[in-house]
């Protein structure tokens, strides 16, 4: 295969760039948003998640910005017509994923669940596993820019924390209520296990459509 047929915008430099912008931002809300479940836990919901749910806002408006700039550019420069739906669902996709992790932020700050501390380390190891999940989902996307035969050698890693992540979440939900919380409570922390995991499946659902439009780009 040709060396620059790799590379999706090769002859358009600047708009791979604009790409690579929205890449890195949602990576960053990935970094953020485990943070933020660090720092709720941490201080009660207090102190420094105030700085974090801010952060995950303004990477999820940039995050808007940067993909409504190169969805404007793929159509006034009439780039990559063939493969121009796919890029688009997956610019889509990647945004929903900062959107439901910023909003998933602010449910925490609005309703304050009380998770024991004995929960605590099970909590934050869920929230490490999905922000890996969503980082390995933003490698398999650059590497659909520029290297597409590569892609899959970070599918598989998505599709590994997203599994990781739903034994944490089961881990979690079974402690939860095996414990001697009300009924309301643990229907409470359960409901919010669910939405942490649930970002690890909307990865995984990236991963599942990019898998298909690398099959598309190599036939």
């Amino acid at each position: 295969m040709d060396k620059s047929k790799l590379r999706l915008f090769h002859t358009t430099r600047e708009v791979e760039m604009h790409f690579d912008s929205f890449l890195d931002t949602v990576s960053q809300g990935g970094i953020a948003f485990r943070s933020a479940i660090g720092a709720y836990l941490d201080s009660a919901g207090n102190g420094d998640l105030v700085a974090k749910l801010q952060q995950l806002n303004e990477l999820e408006n940039k995050g808007d910005e940067l993909r409504r700039q190169v969805e404007h550019e793929l159509y006034t420069l009439a780039l990559i017509p063939d493969f121009r739906g796919d890029v688009l669902s997956l610019l889509e996709d990647l945004d929903c994923l900062l959107n439901v992790m910023e909003e998933t932020m602010v449910s925490f700050d609005i309703e304050r669940p009380a998770f024991p501390q004995e929960l605590h380390a099970d909590l934050r190891q869920l929230a490490e596993s999905v922000a890996m999940a969503v980082e390995s989902t933003v490698l398999a996307s650059r590497a659909f820019l520029r290297d597409i035969q590569s892609v899959r050698d970070h599918l598989h890693k998505v599709m590994f924390y997203e599994k990781d992540a739903d034994r944490a979440a089961d881990k979690l939900k079974r402690a939860v209520f095996a414990s001697s919380l009300p009924l309301a409570e643990k229907l409470h922390l359960r409901r919010f296990i669910d939405a942490i995991d649930h970002i690890a499946d909307e990865s995984e659902d990236v991963a599942d459509w990019l898998a298909i439009y690398t099959i598309k780009r190599l036939d």
